[in-house]
């Protein structure tokens, strides 16, 4: 099953089209996305079997979870990024926010606030049961599936200070574009290995697969319920490859024109093109 926003309402995607939930469901389920995750069992049930319905508002999409309670986002969760970075490998999740005014949707200008603005690409996974204090083994029961995300980073404000602002470099508007839809993970062959990839002006800079993250997703909403419940509708940007621009040499920047595409194996792409901000 494979679901979308266009203007904030929750939309069910069908043979490529969306659909309105709210009209399709005869008023069953809400508009709002956030009150639907809150009921995605019972909405993934109905969603599976339904076959048409009103056609979706126009418009572009936007994120697939638009207005999440948290944003939770992992660091050096591939191990040749850690080693790009100079740094070892975590014991456990380097976790900081992306805060919810830099949520967007897949295609955007991106304004740029400085010269120091880096790529990374994510998978990123959104809740769709409550996870507190959930084993590994049974994470993949809390997740309502995964999407397409970009944690865009300022990466002077990110390293300013006596502790590094991890949240704020990486939350001026627009720094993190999810989408283009939500796919749950049944539609994979293997929800844990799947290909993803930057481009900047048409030159692939980044290229992995998620099979080689050190957290898996399973690891990382064991770890992270361990600490605080994760409800339905938040958002886990699980990390990025190497290959950002901080860590060549020269150091690469984006620029005003530059046209960034984060993709992912099954799910879609996001495409951010950059304006002087």
């Amino acid at each position: 099953m494979k679901t979308t926003t266009r203007a904030g309402r929750m939309c069910l995607v069908l043979d490529g089209k969306a659909i309105d939930v709210e009209g399709a469901s005869g008023g069953r389920f809400p508009a709002d996305p956030l009150a639907v995750f809150e009921r995605w069992s019972e909405f993934a049930e109905w969603g599976r079997t339904t076959t048409g319905g009103p056609a979706a508002p126009e418009g572009q999409a936007g994120s697939p979870s638009p207005k999440p309670r948290q944003i939770f986002a992992i660091g050096l969760n591939y191990r040749e990024h850690a080693q790009e970075a100079g740094l070892e490998l975590p014991e456990s999740p380097a976790t900081f926010t992306k805060f919810g005014t830099s949520l967007t949707g897949p295609e955007t200008e991106l304004k740029l606030p400085s010269e120091f603005v880096d790529w990374e690409a994510e998978l990123v996974v959104v809740i769709g049961r409550r996870a507190e204090k959930t084993a590994a083994e049974d994470a993949w029961l809390h997740v309502a599936g995964l999407t397409v995300g970009q944690d865009f980073s300022e990466r002077v404000v990110q390293a300013a200070g006596p502790v590094p602002q991890f949240s704020l470099g990486k939350s001026f508007p627009g720094f993190a574009p999810a989408g283009p839809v939500l796919v749950t993970a049944d539609e994979f062959a293997d929800p844990d290995d799947l290909a993803i990839e930057c481009l900047v002006n048409g030159e692939s800079v980044q290229k992995a697969r998620t099979s080689s993250m050190v957290f898996s997703v399973a690891e990382l909403i064991a770890r992270l319920s361990a600490v605080c419940p994760l409800l339905p509708g938040d958002l886990i940007f699980t990390g990025t490859p190497s290959g950002v621009g901080h860590s060549r040499s020269p150091q690469r920047y984006l620029r005003p024109g530059d046209e960034v595409v984060t993709r992912i194996e099954g799910i879609g792409q996001l495409r951010q093109t950059c304006v002087a901000g």
